[in-house]
């Protein structure tokens, strides 16, 4: 029997901005509760909550002091037993973030760890003395700016940290640890969660030999010198995929448990990550990547990502998303100045489920959200601070779920500032002025979630791309005796594709098909398909150009 994952749509829940319903200003899991409906009613078959564990919240729960405990921002875990009911009624899965590859330092383990060099969690982080000039001990980086390590002066160590300095990471060399997480990991399972996804996956093992990075291949000096080296010691070690393995004998042991995981690097070599991370049905069940969460919104560039990941890995699984909480919303990264963003926001999920693989889409993305202007006296997302103007961090995409136009705060609180504004450009796009416009980008989500889901070939068919030109993408999915063409303009130009084979539109569609009608060569082609800007067809069968 095929599982339940391989063609889901998953809805990311980021729990701090959905629902306020305790009044502080900050979302909760009660608030999530009372609006799961809503996610339901999307035709989505899982949701995925960030992180809601005990935490200082100086990366917003990603730095986790308790991994078996519910921060009492968002509740308890009574709270979230409820949450799990509540969303399996709704026939939804439940995913919850996993942040193993490093903890908050404040969590006992590194607490008892930076002790001395002889306790029994010693060797839980990753230690190393310092070079004779009391310098790092190689030059590895922290995403978040300076050094990846930061020295301490009980141990006169270094501990490592990929993220910030409060996020110490972990020693995936040390079996123990791996023994401590899946313990973790089991505490959930028992509680009826129904998968993980699996933060920065590939930042777990490091190079025990500490080797210093390499430059990577650039030509003008990024803004994040994190990015001029290539992390080839400190990430993405070939040792990764036994930890991996670890984890899915975990999850193997209950059935129908998944793993997606996030793999952070650059270029093919996030989507080659992906592909060997899925391979083989012993590691992951699903990865994604950031390489369609970039400003990139080339055919192709959405062409070429696919089809590396399936080069890689035939027997693989990806998983697709065009938005989430760390970067700007897709709605603002991919319309042009004077294009409609209402446009790109239909035509993005129609694009979506042309995809093969999962899919996942982020909160406020079904009412077509845009990204919020945050400025510098609103800034939560501190982490990022020093890179301030030119990334202004992750806040703007992370702002409240906005749900009645014309109530306080959107409707997601009744406090009178929360944790991040609402604004009005967000507060326009609020659920209930969508809710009963049939065409409204809420309604587009809806009818094209559940085209997707009345076709076979959409969830389960093989893909081959039309060779059409920029600003065209052209996707068949096929099965043995039928096909879908989606056919995508990408521009905020018109655009006509001509077919040599009369098909008929099915499903939504932003443009016009016609044929027979008289062709340029002045001879009758078999079907004329003209898109607005940025619009979109679906035909039922296999198009030839």
């Amino acid at each position: 029997m095929r599982e339940w994952w391989r063609d889901a749509v998953i809805y990311q829940i980021y729990p701090r901005s959905f629902q306020d319903d305790s009044g502080d200003g900050i979302g909760d899991l009660k608030g999530i509760i009372r609006r799961l409906d809503h996610v339901a009613s999307l035709g989505v078959d899982a949701i995925w909550l960030s992180p809601f564990f005990t935490s200082p919240d100086l990366d917003m729960g990603y730095d986790v002091s308790d991994y078996k405990g519910v921060s009492p921002l968002f509740g308890d875990i009574n709270d979230f037993d409820a949450l799990v009911e509540k969303a399996h009624d709704l026939g939804l899965k439940v995913i919850i973030d996993q942040v193993l590859s490093h903890t908050s330092d404040q969590h006992p383990w590194f607490q008892e760890s930076r002790q001395n060099r002889t306790n029994d969690k010693a060797d839980w982080y990753v230690w190393a003395d310092p070079k004779k000039d009391g310098t790092p001990p190689n030059n590895w980086l922290s995403i978040f700016g300076g050094s990846g390590w930061q020295f301490d002066t009980r141990r006169h160590q270094y501990y490592l940290h990929n993220f910030l300095t409060e996020q110490p990471d972990l020693n995936f060399h040390n079996p123990a640890v791996v023994d401590a997480l899946l313990d973790a990991m089991k505490f959930w399972l028992e509680r009826g969660v129904d998968g993980f996804r699996l933060d920065t996956v590939n930042f777990y093992v490091h190079d025990a030999n500490l080797t210093d990075n390499p430059p990577s291949d650039w030509e003008v000096f990024p803004n994040n010198p994190y990015e001029a080296q290539d992390q080839e010691f400190s990430k993405s070690r070939p040792e990764n995929l036994e930890v991996l393995k670890r984890l899915r004998d975990l999850t193997d042991q209950y059935p129908d448990r998944m793993m997606v995981g996030e793999c952070g690097e650059m270029g093919d070599k996030q989507v080659r990550i992906m592909g060997e991370y899925t391979s083989g049905g012993d590691k992951l069940h699903m990865a994604y990547s950031f390489a369609m969460l970039s400003p990139e919104h080339t055919a192709e560039h959405f062409r070429h990502t696919i089809e590396v990941f399936q080069e890689t890995a035939p027997d693989g699984w990806p998983c697709w998303s065009f938005s989430n909480h760390d970067v700007a919303r897709h709605v603002s990264r991919w319309t042009p100045k004077g294009a409609d963003p209402a446009a790109v926001a239909r035509q993005s999920i129609a694009m979506l489920c042309s995809f093969p693989g999962t899919l996942n889409i982020y909160q406020g993305e079904e009412i077509g959200q845009t990204q919020t202007d945050i400025l510098w006296e609103e800034l939560q997302d501190t982490a990022n601070a020093q890179f301030w103007p030119e990334y202004k961090g992750r806040d703007g995409c992370r702002t409240p779920m906005v749900w009645e136009k014309d109530a306080p705060q959107g409707g997601f609180s009744t406090s009178d500032k929360p944790w991040l504004p609402v604004k009005a450009p967000q507060l326009a796009r609020a659920v209930d002025t969508q809710e009963d416009d049939t065409n409204s980008i809420l309604n587009a989500y809806r009818r094209t979630l559940a085209f997707r889901k009345s076709r076979h070939e959409l969830r389960y068919g093989k893909t081959e791309f039309l060779d059409l030109p920029e600003p065209l993408l052209g996707v068949i999915r096929a099965e043995e005796d039928s096909a879908i063409t989606g056919i995508f303009n990408l521009s905020n130009e018109p655009q006509r594709v001509v077919l040599k084979k009369e098909l008929r539109p099915v499903g939504p569609m932003v443009g016009a098909v016609e044929g027979p009608v008289p062709g340029k060569s002045g001879k009758s082609d078999d079907c004329v398909v003209d898109l607005p800007p940025f619009g979109f067809v679906y035909l039922d069968g296999k198009a030839e150009i």
